[in-house]
């Protein structure tokens, strides 16, 4: 596997970190991605997501949701049995499970469900009304000479 050095990218640009810590977190876990569980994640609408995890034997209570720093972090501990079970064939996993997902800025999560064996997460991008596109009105020569206060000596 091959190691790549980002110092270079570091000092030689102002605002880029994310995308140099961005590239360095996929590299690092390249070789370790788990699978478990499934999930898929989905555009809803134009600044709208859902993030759907397949989390077959964990009721709402087994499940934690929480946001911290641009992650989204989703677990699962299941409670402890009391009664033993003695089982012919097990194929439906309830381990223990945390999921993270990097949220872009400005997504934030809108609501979580738990139906039918799958966790759904809304996600919803907003872009604050300082960083939307501006559209900025050219003035003519007129105007320029219109608005144009004259200085008067003050002494």
């Amino acid at each position: 596997m091959r190691s790549f050095d980002f110092a270079p990218l570091y000092r030689s640009s102002v605002g880029f970190d994310q995308i140099a810590n961005m590239m360095d977190r996929v590299l690092s876990n390249e070789g370790s991605q788990n699978s478990y569980p499934p999930y898929n994640i989905e555009k809803t609408a134009e600044d709208a997501y859902r993030i759907s995890i397949a989390v077959a034997g964990f009721s709402a209570e087994d499940l934690g949701i929480e946001v911290k720093q641009n992650a989204l972090v989703v677990t699962a501990r299941k409670a402890d049995e009391t009664e033993e079970k003695t089982y012919l064939h097990r194929g439906i996993a309830t381990r223990a499970f945390e999921r993270r997902f990097h949220l872009a800025d400005h997504v934030r999560v809108t609501g979580a469900s738990h139906a039918d064996g799958m966790l759904h997460i809304d996600l919803e991008r907003e872009i604050p009304e300082a960083l939307k596109p501006r559209r900025i009105e050219i003035a003519s020569g007129a105007q320029i000479e219109k608005d144009v206060v004259e200085a008067k000596a003050v002494n």
